[in-house]
């Protein structure tokens, strides 16, 4: 009995929103994913959906498991398999309304000029890439 009680004792523990923080890769693409919300000027509204969403943030991740066929002419599948594996974690909505509100702060934009600068290189080769073709 002990030991089925050892056994069951953590069957249906979950993690922590407050225990989460993403790894290097993860923290890199959700920065992306934040500054080009701050650049359209949808922070509020992706502030406001992430809240809404929060419970389904798990089948979320798997829908970019399932359709990534689909999105890998879009996007780098490297970089959905690293997106879809931080938002299986519970804190991660959390986390990135928190990073939206922090990259958006006025205090952050010397920060978000520079990555916007990098960008807009980054934006200029792909659109060379797709004049040349």
């Amino acid at each position: 009995m002990v030991m089925i009680k050892k056994w069951l004792a953590h069957a249906f523990a979950v993690e922590r929103p407050e225990d989460f923080s993403p790894t290097a890769e993860q923290q890199q693409i959700a920065d992306r994913i934040c500054r080009e919300i701050i650049r359209r000027e949808m922070v509020t509204l992706a502030i406001l959906s992430l809240e809404t969403c929060r419970p389904l943030n798990y089948i979320g991740s798997q829908a970019i498991h399932f359709f990534a066929p689909f999105l890998s002419f879009l996007v780098d599948p490297k970089s959905q398999n690293i997106f879809a594996d931080f938002l299986e974690k519970r804190g991660s909505i959390e986390w990135l309304c928190q990073r939206l509100e922090t990259l958006s702060s006025p205090h952050a934009d010397n920060e978000s000029l520079s990555a916007n600068q990098d960008q807009s290189l980054v934006y200029s080769e792909i659109t060379v890439k797709q004049d040349d073709s």
